[in-house]
C-alpha cells in the first residue's frame, strides 16, 4: 500500500491526466489503474479536480481529456473483479482528492504558465532587438540618402559654375612668401558666389592648428569670404562666402577658425581683376 501511495504521490497522474507523459509511462500508468482500484479512483478525483478548476476559472475543459480516461479505464472494466470481491483480498484504501494533491495540480499549472511567460518575455525581447536593427537600418539609410543628395546639389553647383557665363575666373598667384602658390577663384557678381578650385591649388599643406582663410579687398577694406584647408590630395571645389563686389581677393594662413583681419605677413596670394 505504500508503493501505491507513493505512486500515487509522483505526480505522474495528473501529468498523465494532462497528456504529458511518454507512451511507455501511459501504458504503465492504464495497467496500475487497472490492478488498484485505488489508482484508479485518484485518476477519477484528479480529473473531477481540473473540470472544477476549469469551471471556476471560466475555461471550457477540453473534451478529449475525459474521453481518453474513461476510455482507458473501461477497457479494464471486464476483467476486475468487483471492488467488494477486491477489498476482500486487499484491504480497501480510497485516498480521496485532498489537499496535497490539489497543491501538486496547482503547482503543475503555475509552472506552465510561469514557462509560457518567459517564452513570452524572450520573443518580445527578440522583436524589440529586431526593431532597433531596423530602427538603425533606417537611420543609416536616410543619412546616406542626406548625404547623396547633399553631393548631388554640391556637384550641381560646380556644374553652375562652369556653364554659367557670369563667373569669371581668376588665378591668384603667389607672394613673395610663397611665390610658388597658386589659387583659382571663380566668382559671380550677379549671384554673388565665390567658389576656390582646391584641385588646382599650389600651396603647402596647413597644420591642425592653422587653416587658409580667403579674402576680398572692397575699396581697401579686407572681408571675410571662409576659411579652407589645403590637404593631401584634396579635389573638388569650395563654395566660399558670398559677395557682391571685389577688387581683389587674396588667401593668408591663420589660426584655425580664421581671423577677424588678416595676418599681412602671412599671405599667400594674392589677384585682381
Amino acid at each position: 500500500m505504500e508503493d501505491i501511495k507513493a505512486y500515487i504521490e509522483s505526480g505522474i497522474l495528473e501529468l498523465y491526466i494532462l497528456g504529458d507523459v511518454s507512451p511507455e509511462e501511459k501504458l504503465q500508468v492504464e495497467e496500475m489503474a487497472a490492478k488498484y482500484p485505488e489508482i484508479r479512483l485518484e485518476l477519477d478525483g484528479i480529473e473531477r479536480s481540473m473540470e472544477l478548476y476549469a469551471e471556476n476559472n471560466a475555461i471550457e475543459p477540453a473534451e478529449h481529456l475525459r474521453d481518453r480516461v474513461l476510455s482507458s479505464i473501461s477497457t479494464t472494466d471486464n476483467n476486475e473483479p468487483s471492488p467488494t470481491a477486491k477489498a476482500e483480498d486487499t484491504p480497501a484504501k480510497v485516498i480521496a482528492m485532498s489537499s496535497p494533491k490539489a497543491v501538486n495540480f496547482y503547482k503543475y499549472a503555475f509552472a506552465a504558465c510561469l514557462a509560457l511567460l518567459l517564452a513570452s518575455a524572450v520573443a518580445l525581447v527578440s522583436v524589440y532587438n529586431r526593431l532597433q536593427d531596423s530602427n538603425d537600418q533606417i537611420a543609416a539609410l536616410q543619412l546616406n540618402n542626406r548625404q547623396i543628395a547633399s553631393l548631388a546639389n554640391f556637384k550641381e553647383g560646380e556644374l553652375q559654375v562652369l556653364r554659367d557665363s557670369s563667373f569669371k575666373f581668376l588665378k591668384l598667384q603667389g607672394t613673395t612668401k610663397t611665390p610658388q602658390s597658386e589659387v583659382t577663384v571663380a566668382w559671380s557678381p550677379a549671384r554673388k558666389k565665390v567658389w576656390i578650385d582646391l584641385r588646382s591649388i599650389k600651396m603647402p599643406v596647413n597644420d591642425q592648428e592653422h587653416q587658409y582663410q580667403l579674402w576680398a579687398l572692397v575699396a581697401g577694406k579686407p572681408v571675410d569670404l571662409g576659411v579652407f584647408d589645403k590637404k593631401t590630395g584634396s579635389g573638388d571645389m569650395m563654395e566660399m562666402k558670398s559677395i557682391a563686389s571685389a577688387d581683389a581677393f587674396a588667401v593668408t594662413l591663420e589660426p584655425r577658425g580664421g581671423s577677424e583681419h588678416p595676418t599681412m605677413d602671412q599671405m599667400m596670394v594674392i589677384g585682381k581683376f
